[in-house]
């Protein structure tokens, strides 16, 4: 079984990120295994991983776009954002009008400045800020941008004191689902967080392409790194006593293949490489000749 090649995991509820990548791991039967983007352990749905040496295309993969289906509860606020947090405030929600819900959702659409959740796995001062959190400590994490290029209602569920909002969001890498549902309950005066979430593309990969851990156990099924490369790169074929420069990771010398990354593939197919465009001709950004 060639092992070098992506992996489109459907993560199940309750498993961590790091889970999904050890079952992997003992699976395919070799420690390189790496990820493209964490999901919660609440959260299900599309996972990519990289096995040995499609781990150093992950990096190179279009991967910045994601979507997502999610529920988001008004009404209460939690610590952590989602509905695995403490209950820090309850605020009825029968009074928010669904021209109040449509206008904070517009006002978290577009190119938007988003303080992430204190429970984000992102660093502060070399240690995640969930793991500060857990310690009891407090974090201030600074605004990123990020992009949501679509927040749509699909469906709106009123209770005796919470409105339940069932959402689809299409955004950019970086972008916290939970953080959006903070906001938007902030910005309503009612609070809010996140009930349910479900990650439905990641880049070109799809639910459509996803496999259970349940599948891979009986079938373990990856995309081929060639594959990948050719679904996800402009193509450049080079001939035999190019290819073997191009295997050594050699500059090529008035040779244009593009604008970068661009798959450079020998005479039977085989994918050799990514190389750019310089000032100096093509030079290689990674080689993946074995």
């Amino acid at each position: 079984m060639a092992l070098d090649g992506i992996v489109v995991v459907d993560k199940p509820a309750g498993w961590t990120s790091h889970d999904v990548v050890g079952k992997v791991r003992r699976l395919a039967r070799t420690r390189r295994v790496g990820h493209a983007g964490t999901l919660d352990p609440m959260a299900t749905g599309v996972l990519v991983l990289g096995i040995d040496r499609a781990t150093r295309l992950l990096g190179f993969l279009t991967l910045t776009e994601k979507t997502y289906e999610g529920t988001i509860r008004l009404g209460v606020s939690t610590r952590t954002d989602d509905a695995e947090g403490e209950v820090l405030d309850r605020v009825s929600a029968v009074e928010v009008s669904q021209a109040d819900i449509e206008a904070g959702v517009a006002a978290l659409t577009g190119e938007l400045w988003q303080v992430p959740s204190s429970v984000s796995a992102v660093k502060v001062g070399g240690e995640r800020a969930y793991r500060k959190v857990q310690k009891g400590q407090e974090v201030d994490l600074p605004a990123r941008q990020v992009v949501v290029r679509r927040f749509e209602l699909t469906d709106v569920r009123r209770g005796d004191e919470v409105v339940d909002l069932d959402v689809v969001v299409e955004c950019s890498s970086g972008t916290y689902i939970r953080a959006l549902a903070r906001d938007l309950g902030a910005g309503l005066g009612v609070g809010g967080h996140l009930t349910a979430l479900r990650r439905t593309r990641v880049g070109a990969y799809g639910l459509d392409q996803a496999h259970t851990v349940e599948d891979l156990e009986r079938d373990f099924t990856l995309v081929p790194i060639a594959a990948v490369a050719r679904e996800t790169f402009p193509r450049f074929e080079v001939d035999d006593s190019t290819a073997r420069l191009v295997a050594y990771g050699q500059k090529l010398p008035g040779v244009s293949v593009g604008s970068g990354p661009v798959g450079v593939f020998g005479p039977d197919g085989t994918f050799l490489a990514l190389y750019e465009d310089t000032d100096e001709g093509a030079r290689p950004v990674a080689v993946f000749a074995s």
